[in-house]
């Protein structure tokens, strides 16, 4: 292999060459190592979440890895956002703002640092995502180490995972079972580290890293307690150093095809929602010519169901990486995806694809689906002009009409549903919580998890401009655009209106006048920011609308301000 001229490696005689010889030969670097590709490898290990608490060990093998194929590793740690446990405080509002900081975090450590390329361990849900924005925001040599899927364990003869207990709420909450029902499946819902064992937004979104050609190919998913994920960190390690000799960068990969291609994927499989926001935060950090939003509609009925993964049926995680995971998912695909994209093997995706077989299990064909297209649908109306998501799974109702009931908080919603308020028919509407009036889309996905846990998630609809969990089911729209904060029209809606969605037609309505939406707009008061110190401040300040991928971009917010300003003078 050909080496290149390192950028990391400054003119000697300068003070960056000096002071950076001086601090390095300090941690015992020799000459020859200062000659050698420096790889930074990415770990938000964290004793704060089981999520993480593996990583550690991931990061020693790649580093083996890195120096076994001649470079020179350093390990940096980052944030480790992880849902169930950095979303207990301020209702959730720390899981979007994670996502960026951690962005940022590795920016300010790889960039300042002047690295030659990086692995990053992917692990909960916003790690993947941020991991990709970085990557396409740095275009250094970069590949994904999935970090895994933890195993889970039984109770009464009865598999139970994460998702069992995040329901279990709601459960408890209209005396289906008790307290001690969900302590004694809090003992045994997770068993090995990992993340949550379902096809939530973590699984997705390791998933998507494979199809967007990021990962060694059948890396997702893949047990985090199994050999295999090991096996690949070593390995990829290993490439590392090949791809930064290659001079192999991130937007040579990540191209609008790509994206098309993890958009095909993230359909087959029903992924999560969150998978479209993140996607296109992930081109817009690249400035790739991608809308992920048209690429539903252009691939929506032409890519049907070929896996139902709880919660979208009744297979496991486990069983769809026995059956071959994302790539045997791609080999059913592959008519429909663009062959010739790059990945991080230097090798195309049809070449990858090559020799792959896909094994019996809970992958469809393109002739025998799960389900006829599509499985993820953007619903647009006069509530949403500007589009919102469902995931339909293996299907749902064709349509539903009720009166709304608004709420203001996830919490004020937790509370009526406690008090067996919320009844069979209504559309409750959740709403404040976006990516700007959350701010960082606040989390509704308690109160539909505890819907679900009470029975009702068949029975009613939920609406919100705020984010749901790739663990979410029942009859749920997410991601309402515009949201509330920036003027949308769920902004306007009132106890008792009537709102109609219809699948089928890909629309949803809330019944009323223009006249009288305008009206009602008029009145509005102008939305002002509820954060005034902290990283949340800094985060509504900055977050562009989720149609942009909820990215953030300095001086927006005082841009418009400063013209809103501009505007009212005389």
């Amino acid at each position: 292999m050909t080496k290149r001229d390192y950028r990391s490696n400054f003119e000697p005689g300068t003070t960056r060459w000096a002071i950076r010889r001086a601090q390095w030969r300090a941690l015992g670097l020799t000459d020859e190592d200062m000659q050698k590709p420096k790889i930074a490898v990415i770990n938000s290990s964290s004793e704060i979440s089981i999520c993480f608490s593996h990583l550690d060990e991931v990061a020693r093998i790649v580093k083996e890895g890195i120096r076994e194929a001649g470079g020179l590793p350093f390990e940096i740690k980052t944030t480790a956002p992880s849902d169930f446990i950095t979303g207990a405080g301020r209702g959730g509002r720390y899981l979007m703002p994670s996502r960026d900081l951690l962005v940022n975090d590795i920016e300010v450590a790889v960039e300042g640092a002047v690295l030659d390329g990086m692995v990053c361990l992917s692990s909960c849900d916003k790690t993947a995502p941020a991991h990709l924005m970085a990557a396409a925001r740095l275009n250094i040599p970069s590949i994904l180490v999935i970090g895994g899927y933890q195993a889970c364990g039984r109770l009464h003869n009865k598999p139970v995972d994460i998702e069992d207990v995040f329901e279990s709420v709601g459960e408890l909450a209209t005396g289906l079972i008790t307290t001690k029902d969900i302590e004694d499946m809090c003992e045994v819902a997770v068993l090995s580290p990992g993340v949550c064992a379902g096809m939530g937004t973590a699984n997705t979104m390791h998933i998507m890293a494979e199809a967007l050609g990021m990962t060694l190919p059948g890396s997702a998913p893949v047990a985090a307690s199994g050999q295999r994920m090991r096996d690949f960190a070593r390995e990829a390690g290993r490439r590392v150093v090949s791809l930064v000799n290659e001079n192999l960068r991130p937007r040579d990969i990540m191209t609008p095809a790509a994206f098309s291609n993890a958009m095909a994927v993230g359909l087959a499989v029903s992924g999560s929602i969150n998978m479209l926001r993140h996607l296109q935060a992930v081109a817009s950090e690249g400035e790739i010519d991608a809308n992920v939003y048209d690429l539903i509609h252009q691939l929506g009925q032409k890519v049907p169901l070929l896996c139902a993964i709880k919660p979208n049926g009744s297979g496991r995680i486990d069983e769809l990486e026995a059956s071959g995971g994302a790539r045997a998912v791609m080999k059913q695909l592959e008519s429909l995806l663009h062959r010739d994209v790059m990945t991080v093997t230097g090798r195309t995706v049809g070449e990858n694809l090559a020799d792959v077989t896909v094994g019996d299990g809970v992958i469809g064909s393109l002739d025998q689906p799960v389900r006829s297209g599509p499985s993820v649908v953007i619903l647009r109306g006069s509530l949403a002009p500007q589009g919102s998501i469902m995931k339909l799974g293996t299907g749902k109702a064709a349509a539903f009409r009720g009166q709304c009931r608004v709420f203001e908080s996830q919490e004020d919603a937790m509370a009526a549903l406690a008090r067996r308020e919320i009844k069979g028919g209504e559309v409750i509407v959740l709403r404040g919580l976006g990516a700007r009036g959350g701010p960082g889309v606040a989390s509704a996905s308690w109160f539909v998890a505890a819907v679900n846990g009470a029975h009702l998630g068949e029975e009613i609809a939920v609406i919100t401009d705020g984010q749901l969990s790739g663990l979410n089911r029942g009859f749920t729209i997410g991601q309402v655009m515009p949201e509330a904060a920036d003027g949308g029209p769920i902004a306007l809606v009132r106890d008792g209106d009537t709102v109609a969605i219809n699948v089928e037609a890909r629309t949803i309505d809330i019944e009323l006048s223009e006249s009288e939406l305008e009206h009602r707009r008029a009145a509005m008061p102008a939305f002002v920011p509820n954060e005034k110190a902290g990283w949340l401040a800094i985060y509504q300040d900055r977050v562009q609308p989720l149609t942009q991928g909820g990215t953030l971009k300095p001086g927006a917010r005082m841009d418009q301000s400063a013209t809103a300003q501009k505007q009212k003078s005389p």
